[in-house]
């Protein structure tokens, strides 16, 4: 690895957040330690984020705004930002300060140490759900300790979207996801298909201070059902996970 190349990535998706992104930002590069770069994600060329941080980037030069070309949504977001990542790790971060960015490097250095996936727990000891919708939390912690208990993924928290992956993990398997942000438990549902090790470090939650949630739990739960089923079952190589990718986009399409 080059001198300079970044030892971690954050990608921050982010629509209109306009100044409520700047104590976010400020959070996180006090805390940050490793060599990083920070990719905040918007939809549009004309989203209220990207003067902000085009200012924010004149003293902060490891901070880029990158403009979606996949299409509108937080997992095409996702998607792009980390495509465009230059670091072996990738930490899915929210704009909306609900994320403690204490922990990324802690994140990035258990994907450093062989992790495909790092979570960010709020479900284990040590970690805490403070605020947010209560239908929203419960569904969560339903999902993420079913999932450890009988599908042993590694995380009682597979749907939480603070999370570390290794980047060579991400390219090889893809991400399927096209809407929400269901793309936390589809990486962690392949991890454990593929059986690579997941593992956790508790993480306290706090809902949004400011601005407005674009959590649409609704619309959203049928592709957390769909990588929650695919969780359960048999090995599976990197090009059969593709192959099935495949599959249910060409459904989806239909």
């Amino acid at each position: 690895m080059r001198a300079d190349t970044p030892r971690v990535s954050v990608v921050v998706p982010a629509y209109n957040e306009s100044e409520h992104i700047v104590p976010v930002l400020d959070r996180l590069f006090e805390s940050v330690r490793l060599p990083c770069e920070v990719l905040v994600v918007v939809d549009t060329e004309d989203d209220t984020t990207i003067p902000v941080v085009a200012e924010y980037s004149v003293k902060e030069p490891r901070i880029r705004c990158l403009v979606n070309t996949y299409g509108r949504g937080p997992a095409n977001a996702i998607r792009f930002g980390i495509g465009a990542a230059a670091a072996p790790v990738a930490v899915v971060t929210m704009a909306d300060g609900c994320d403690d960015p204490r922990q990324i490097d802690d994140l990035a250095r258990l994907v450093d140490r062989g992790v495909a996936v790092a979570v960010a727990s709020r479900y284990m000891p040590g970690g805490q759900q403070v605020g947010g919708p209560i239908l929203k939390g419960v569904l969560s912690r339903l999902a993420g300790r079913s999932l450890r208990l009988l599908a042993h993924t590694g995380t009682r928290d597979a749907t939480n979207s603070f999370k570390a992956y290794s980047t060579d993990f991400v390219r090889a398997v893809g991400i399927d996801s096209r809407d929400g942000f269901e793309i936390g438990i589809e990486l962690t549902a392949k991890a454990k298909r593929m059986r690579m090790p997941v593992a956790e470090i508790p993480t306290i939650w706090l809902d949004r201070q400011a601005g407005v949630s674009n959590f649409k739990v609704a619309q959203w739960i049928p592709g957390y059902l769909r990588w929650y089923r695919f969780a359960f079952g048999p090995r599976l190589t990197a090009e059969q996970i593709r192959a099935y990718g495949q599959k249910i986009r060409k459904e989806d399409d239909q």
